[in-house]
Formats: structure tokens, C-alpha cells, sequence
């Protein structure tokens, strides 16, 4: 059975910190995250790394959220037609992905969790299509924190709103955070056919890229 997202709103799904997770329809996993490292974080220096699993990663660089660490990892892989990167380290605040990661006539999508904030930052996704956004909303749909309804593409963000309409969203009675967080991503696997396979993210092994601190 085929993985959606909503299993990311589990705590802690990937790592302590929350996740930042980038899928891409048409390109590779390499390229992918070759973009990512020169557009996102232009001051590090790539280091490729052999396949291992997240939690080898985390303990042999040192990319535990609270060891103080700077540097960030990437692994990545491919599944269901999809280009995955998944972030680990000091991400948070940083992992900034520019529409041009889309360039020449792919889809990328990005979803992030700064879970542990204490402000707290909700959950965000945001979408771009051949260098242009395309989606971007909070998925926890909290007013406090800026959402004024689904940006970006008119014909996209009138069917993104319509799939939450749907699910009876925004609710401003319902302050169940974390089922809203889990509805939004289930309804963004629907909307632009995104999955994540799990076991292959939590227990496999597969290739990285350390993100060094010049």
C-alpha cells in the first residue's frame, strides 16, 4: 500500500525538531538535491555521503536538533514517480526553497514542522511549478499565525480551498491542531498526488548529503 503524508503529523515522525520534507515531480533525486544545496544553502559545501539511515546519520555528524550543530543533511531517494529530500540538523529557519528549485518545467513541493518551537510555528506548505508558486498555505489553518486562505495560483488555490471546504475547514472552534495538521496533509496527497514512503524514510538506508558550515 502506498504511503500518503499524513504520517508525518505523528510527533516526531522523522526526527526530534519536527521535518522538512521537499518532493519533485519531474526531476531526479540528485538533481533535486543538487538544486536544493546551491539554492538554499549557497554558503555550504556539499559533502556526498554513502547510503545510511537517519538515525546513523544523526549520530555520526552530530545533527541532533538540540547538539548545537549548524550543518545540515540530506537524504534522498524516489517513490511513486516522485524525487524526495528529506532534511535533518539545524534546518529550521533556514531550509528557505526558491520558486527557481523548479526551473525548466518540474513541481516541487515542500512541507515543514518546526515542532519543537516553543512560539509555536505551525506547520507550512508551499508549492512552485516551473519557477513560479503555485500553493502555499499553514496547516493548522490558525489566523494568529497569517492564514488568510490558500495563496498562490488563482485555478490552484480555489481548488486547494475547496478540498478544505469539503473537509469543514478552517474550523475556528476546532483547536485540535493535530488533526488538522494530519487532514491538510492527506488532502494535499489527494489534491497533487504526493506520497512518502515511510519505511524506506524511518528504518532504510539511503543516500545523504552533508551540508558543512564554510
Amino acid at each position: 500500500m502506498t504511503d500518503t503524508l499524513s504520517w508525518l503529523a505523528e510527533p516526531q515522525s522523522i526526527a526530534y525538531g519536527g521535518y522538512s520534507v521537499v518532493l519533485a515531480r519531474g526531476l531526479e533525486p540528485a538533481e533535486l538535491v543538487a538544486r536544493i544545496a546551491a539554492e538554499a544553502f549557497p554558503r555550504r559545501t556539499a559533502l556526498p555521503l554513502g547510503p545510511c539511515t537517519g538515525e546513523d546519520l544523526i549520530e555520526d555528524h552530530e545533527l541532533d536538533f538540540s547538539s548545537g550543530t549548524d550543518d545540515v543533511a540530506l537524504r534522498y531517494g524516489q517513490a511513486d514517480g516522485l524525487a524526495y529530500a528529506v532534511a535533518y540538523g539545524y534546518w529550521q529557519g533556514e531550509l528557505s526553497l526558491p520558486d527557481s528549485v523548479s526551473r525548466g518545467g518540474a513541481d516541487v513541493y515542500h512541507v515543514e514542522y518546526e515542532e519543537e518551537n516553543g512560539k509555536p510555528v505551525p506547520p507550512q506548505f508551499h508549492s512552485s511549478r516551473d519557477g513560479r508558486p503555485l500553493c502555499a498555505f499553514n496547516l493548522h489553518l490558525d489566523s494568529s499565525w497569517g492564514f488568510d486562505g490558500v495563496d498562490g495560483d488563482p485555478v490552484t488555490a480555489a481548488a486547494v480551498t475547496a478540498d478544505l471546504a469539503a473537509a469543514g475547514l478552517p474550523d475556528p472552534e476546532n483547536r485540535r491542531y493535530e488533526s488538522v495538521h494530519r487532514t491538510c496533509l492527506e488532502l494535499l496527497g489527494r489534491r497533487f498526488g504526493l506520497t512518502l514512503p515511510r519505511a524506506a524514510v524511518v528504518d532504510g538506508e539511503l543516500p545523504a548529503v552533508l551540508l558543512e558550515v564554510a
